[in-house]
Protein backbone atom coordinates (compact mmCIF):
# COMPACT_ATOMS: atom_id res chain seq x y z
CA UNK A 1 0.00 0.00 0.00
CA UNK A 2 1.58 3.19 -0.84
CA UNK A 3 1.80 5.96 1.67
CA UNK A 4 0.31 9.30 2.69
CA UNK A 5 1.91 12.03 1.13
CA UNK A 6 3.16 14.12 4.50
CA UNK A 7 1.60 17.31 5.30
CA UNK A 8 3.61 20.76 5.32
CA UNK A 9 2.57 22.88 8.05
CA UNK A 10 2.38 26.46 7.76
CA UNK A 11 2.73 29.17 10.45
CA UNK A 12 0.77 32.11 9.50
CA UNK A 13 1.15 34.05 12.95
CA UNK A 14 2.89 37.14 13.76
CA UNK A 15 5.41 36.71 16.46
CA UNK A 16 4.13 38.21 19.67
CA UNK A 17 7.09 40.48 21.33
CA UNK A 18 7.79 44.14 22.26
CA UNK A 19 8.90 44.39 18.89
CA UNK A 20 5.38 43.83 17.31
CA UNK A 21 3.60 47.33 16.55
CA UNK A 22 -0.23 47.38 17.92
CA UNK A 23 -2.47 49.67 17.10
CA UNK A 24 -1.50 53.75 18.02
CA UNK A 25 -2.19 54.25 21.57
CA UNK A 26 -3.54 50.61 22.01
CA UNK A 27 -1.89 48.65 24.57
CA UNK A 28 1.59 47.23 23.54
CA UNK A 29 2.38 43.88 24.27
CA UNK A 30 4.81 43.37 27.16
CA UNK A 31 6.21 39.87 29.28
CA UNK A 32 7.60 39.78 32.58
CA UNK A 33 8.61 37.37 34.91
CA UNK A 34 6.97 37.33 38.70
CA UNK A 35 9.19 34.83 39.98
CA UNK A 36 12.56 34.61 38.92
CA UNK A 37 14.91 31.16 38.91
CA UNK A 38 17.63 33.78 38.96
CA UNK A 39 16.33 35.39 42.07
CA UNK A 40 16.13 31.91 43.87
CA UNK A 41 12.66 31.09 43.00
CA UNK A 42 12.23 27.29 41.68
CA UNK A 43 10.64 28.38 38.96
CA UNK A 44 10.03 31.23 36.27
CA UNK A 45 6.58 32.35 36.34
CA UNK A 46 5.30 35.25 33.63
CA UNK A 47 2.60 37.39 32.60
CA UNK A 48 1.97 39.50 29.84
CA UNK A 49 0.08 42.36 29.00
CA UNK A 50 -1.27 43.05 25.67
CA UNK A 51 -4.59 44.07 23.47
CA UNK A 52 -6.31 41.13 22.30
CA UNK A 53 -5.98 43.05 18.57
CA UNK A 54 -2.27 42.54 18.68
CA UNK A 55 -0.96 40.71 15.63
CA UNK A 56 -2.75 37.73 14.70
CA UNK A 57 -6.21 37.98 16.19
CA UNK A 58 -10.00 37.68 15.78
CA UNK A 59 -12.51 40.22 16.35
CA UNK A 60 -15.91 39.39 17.94
CA UNK A 61 -19.13 41.45 16.68
CA UNK A 62 -18.76 42.81 20.01
CA UNK A 63 -15.77 44.26 18.75
CA UNK A 64 -17.89 46.73 16.78
CA UNK A 65 -21.56 46.06 17.54
CA UNK A 66 -22.10 46.98 21.31
CA UNK A 67 -25.18 43.97 20.75
CA UNK A 68 -22.75 41.69 19.40
CA UNK A 69 -21.48 38.30 20.92
CA UNK A 70 -18.05 38.05 22.49
CA UNK A 71 -15.76 35.47 21.15
CA UNK A 72 -16.53 32.59 23.77
CA UNK A 73 -19.89 32.55 21.45
CA UNK A 74 -18.47 32.01 18.47
CA UNK A 75 -18.42 28.30 16.93
CA UNK A 76 -15.04 26.81 17.09
CA UNK A 77 -15.06 25.15 13.94
CA UNK A 78 -15.70 28.86 12.30
CA UNK A 79 -11.91 28.81 12.56
CA UNK A 80 -11.22 24.28 11.78
CA UNK A 81 -11.39 23.15 8.36
CA UNK A 82 -10.81 24.03 4.47
CA UNK A 83 -9.47 27.72 3.46
CA UNK A 84 -8.64 29.16 0.33
CA UNK A 85 -5.94 31.78 0.71
CA UNK A 86 -6.66 34.27 -2.65
CA UNK A 87 -3.54 36.14 -3.63
CA UNK A 88 -4.93 39.97 -4.31
CA UNK A 89 -1.62 41.97 -4.66
CA UNK A 90 -2.02 42.61 -8.14
CA UNK A 91 -5.62 43.41 -8.16
CA UNK A 92 -5.78 45.57 -5.39
CA UNK A 93 -8.15 47.81 -6.74
CA UNK A 94 -10.93 45.31 -7.41
CA UNK A 95 -10.33 41.89 -5.33
CA UNK A 96 -12.99 40.30 -7.01
CA UNK A 97 -10.82 39.45 -10.53
CA UNK A 98 -8.76 37.20 -7.90
CA UNK A 99 -11.75 35.59 -6.91
CA UNK A 100 -13.57 35.10 -9.90
CA UNK A 101 -11.81 31.47 -10.74
CA UNK A 102 -13.24 30.31 -7.10
CA UNK A 103 -17.27 30.88 -8.23
CA UNK A 104 -18.80 27.81 -7.52
CA UNK A 105 -16.50 25.95 -5.14
CA UNK A 106 -17.41 25.44 -2.03
CA UNK A 107 -15.84 27.95 0.31
CA UNK A 108 -16.12 28.59 4.02
CA UNK A 109 -13.35 30.37 4.52
CA UNK A 110 -11.09 33.02 2.45
CA UNK A 111 -7.93 34.56 3.47
CA UNK A 112 -6.79 37.31 1.50
CA UNK A 113 -2.85 38.15 0.82
CA UNK A 114 -2.61 41.62 -0.02
CA UNK A 115 1.24 42.33 1.06
CA UNK A 116 -0.50 45.05 2.84
CA UNK A 117 1.93 45.30 5.94
CA UNK A 118 5.29 43.76 5.72
CA UNK A 119 7.28 44.67 8.69
CA UNK A 120 5.80 43.61 11.86
CA UNK A 121 7.18 46.54 14.33
CA UNK A 122 6.00 49.45 12.38
CA UNK A 123 1.97 49.73 12.25
CA UNK A 124 1.58 50.54 8.63
CA UNK A 125 0.82 54.22 7.59
CA UNK A 126 -2.38 52.92 5.03
CA UNK A 127 -3.86 49.61 3.86
CA UNK A 128 -5.73 48.29 1.18
CA UNK A 129 -9.27 47.22 1.78
CA UNK A 130 -11.28 45.11 0.13
CA UNK A 131 -14.04 46.70 -1.67
CA UNK A 132 -18.21 46.15 -0.88
CA UNK A 133 -18.65 44.30 -3.53
CA UNK A 134 -16.20 41.59 -2.12
CA UNK A 135 -18.47 41.23 0.96
CA UNK A 136 -21.76 40.96 -1.29
CA UNK A 137 -19.78 37.88 -3.18
CA UNK A 138 -18.36 36.13 -0.06
CA UNK A 139 -21.97 36.68 1.52
CA UNK A 140 -23.24 34.98 -1.60
CA UNK A 141 -20.79 31.77 -1.87
CA UNK A 142 -21.92 31.33 1.89
CA UNK A 143 -18.22 31.95 3.36
CA UNK A 144 -18.66 32.19 7.24
CA UNK A 145 -14.60 33.65 7.70
CA UNK A 146 -12.56 35.44 6.07
CA UNK A 147 -8.77 36.64 6.91
CA UNK A 148 -6.54 39.47 5.98
CA UNK A 149 -2.57 40.17 6.35
CA UNK A 150 -3.78 43.67 8.06
CA UNK A 151 -4.29 45.01 11.06
CA UNK A 152 -7.90 46.15 9.97
CA UNK A 153 -10.53 45.33 7.32
CA UNK A 154 -11.33 48.85 7.19
CA UNK A 155 -9.70 52.16 6.66
CA UNK A 156 -7.11 52.84 9.52
CA UNK A 157 -8.86 55.92 10.38
CA UNK A 158 -12.73 54.75 9.74
CA UNK A 159 -14.81 55.42 12.03
CA UNK A 160 -18.01 53.98 10.97
CA UNK A 161 -16.09 50.72 9.88
CA UNK A 162 -18.73 49.67 6.93
CA UNK A 163 -16.94 46.86 6.38
CA UNK A 164 -16.94 45.49 9.95
CA UNK A 165 -20.60 45.79 10.09
CA UNK A 166 -21.21 44.27 6.37
CA UNK A 167 -19.25 41.29 7.16
CA UNK A 168 -20.49 41.13 10.72
CA UNK A 169 -24.15 41.48 9.14
CA UNK A 170 -23.94 38.29 6.91
CA UNK A 171 -21.93 36.22 9.91
CA UNK A 172 -18.62 36.16 8.33
CA UNK A 173 -16.16 36.11 11.30
CA UNK A 174 -13.26 38.63 10.90
CA UNK A 175 -9.21 37.39 11.40
CA UNK A 176 -6.68 40.19 11.27
CA UNK A 177 -3.13 40.23 11.13
CA UNK A 178 -2.34 37.29 9.29
CA UNK A 179 1.45 36.50 7.89
CA UNK A 180 0.71 35.53 4.46
CA UNK A 181 4.38 36.65 3.07
CA UNK A 182 5.04 33.07 1.63
CA UNK A 183 1.89 31.59 1.18
CA UNK A 184 1.21 30.60 -2.13
CA UNK A 185 -2.76 30.76 -3.57
CA UNK A 186 -4.38 27.61 -2.91
CA UNK A 187 -6.82 25.31 -0.85
CA UNK A 188 -5.69 24.34 2.61
CA UNK A 189 -6.68 23.10 6.10
CA UNK A 190 -7.16 25.93 8.80
CA UNK A 191 -6.43 25.74 12.19
CA UNK A 192 -6.74 28.80 14.02
CA UNK A 193 -8.76 28.48 16.96
CA UNK A 194 -8.40 31.60 19.17
CA UNK A 195 -7.67 31.64 23.22
CA UNK A 196 -10.85 30.39 25.41
CA UNK A 197 -11.35 34.09 26.65
CA UNK A 198 -14.88 34.93 28.23
CA UNK A 199 -16.42 37.86 27.75
CA UNK A 200 -13.95 39.43 25.11
CA UNK A 201 -14.28 41.81 21.67
CA UNK A 202 -11.76 39.72 20.35
CA UNK A 203 -8.71 36.91 20.99
CA UNK A 204 -5.38 35.99 20.06
CA UNK A 205 -4.94 32.82 17.90
CA UNK A 206 -2.39 31.07 16.63
CA UNK A 207 -3.25 30.27 13.04
CA UNK A 208 -1.91 27.41 11.02
CA UNK A 209 -2.40 25.75 7.33
CA UNK A 210 -1.83 22.55 6.57
CA UNK A 211 -0.80 20.86 3.19
CA UNK A 212 -0.61 17.93 1.50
Amino acid sequence: MASSPEATWIDISRPLSPQTACWPGDVPYTFSLGWKMSDGASVNVGSITTSVHTATHCDAPFHFDADGVTVDHIPLEVFLGPAWVVDVRHTLEDWLVALQPLSGQALTRVLFRTGGWHDTSHFPVDIPVMQPQVIEWLTAQGVKLIGVDLPSVDELDSKGLPNHHALGKAGITIVEGLWLEDVRAGEYELFAAPLKLMGTDGALLRALLKKW
